[in-house]
């Protein structure tokens, strides 16, 4: 499973990569606007630092502002020329699916955002996207169950044969990460915070204390 973080901050990102396990970035309009990042050429210019921080290879979701077909084709295609690593966002609507059919068959990668449903996973996988970004956490907040749908796409991918990456997003928790490992997700994006909690487990912190009085103890018997 590939971990992207999902953030537009330069910092969270840098170090994410330095922990040598960051595949990618997913960003948002929001999250641009959280860093103090507005204006197209602004935008454009974050875009691609980031691309240049996480290095060739690895996927960067750029987000289209426009909801109707030609203009997300119009900044999908600008997107794309800012940096190979560019994948286009686009969300789940009707003009967002022929979006992906037109982005997939001129090669450009895609990310189907705001995705909810099988049956919306269904059509993004027909039109070609690259990525599919079921929104987990949102799903939970509406007392449904993010890590089922997880599962559920997952399933009809698999016997369908559809090769759209699965990208569980809005992960809100650790557990989430680790719940969508289990649920057959290809990629969990979500903020540092998120990621630096896999580290945490009180049995490691019991262990690194123990470890440290026995070299505590062990100097003082030299010193003997």
């Amino acid at each position: 499973m590939l971990f992207f973080i999902d953030t537009a901050n330069l910092d969270h990102i840098r170090e994410a990569a330095e922990l040598g396990i960051l595949d990618g970035v997913t960003t948002n309009p929001s999250l641009m606007a959280k860093e103090g990042i507005s204006g197209e050429k602004n935008i454009l210019k974050h875009y691609r630092t980031i691309c240049e921080i996480v290095g060739d290879g690895r996927d960067v979701s750029a987000e289209v502002i426009s909801t109707d077909f030609k203009g997300m084709v119009a900044e999908g295609k600008k997107l794309a020329e800012i940096h190979p690593n560019i994948v286009v966002k686009v969300p789940m609507i009707k003009d967002g699916v022929k979006a992906l059919a037109h982005f997939s068959e001129i090669g450009i990668k895609t990310n189907c955002t705001l995705v909810f449903s099988a049956g919306q996973a269904i059509l993004a996988a027909k039109a070609g996207a690259t990525y599919l970004s079921p929104f987990i956490g949102r799903v939970d907040d509406i007392n449904w169950d993010g890590i089922a749908l997880i599962r559920e796409i997952n399933r009809i991918y698999e016997i369908q044969g559809y090769e759209t990456a699965i990208l569980a997003a809005s992960i809100r928790t650790p557990l989430h990460i680790v719940q969508s490992a289990k649920a057959g997700a290809d990629v969990v994006t979500c903020p540092l915070s998120a990621i630096m909690g896999l580290f945490n487990h009180p049995l490691t912190d019991i262990g690194l204390e123990k470890r440290s009085e026995e070299r505590r103890v062990g100097k003082e018997c030299l010193r003997l």
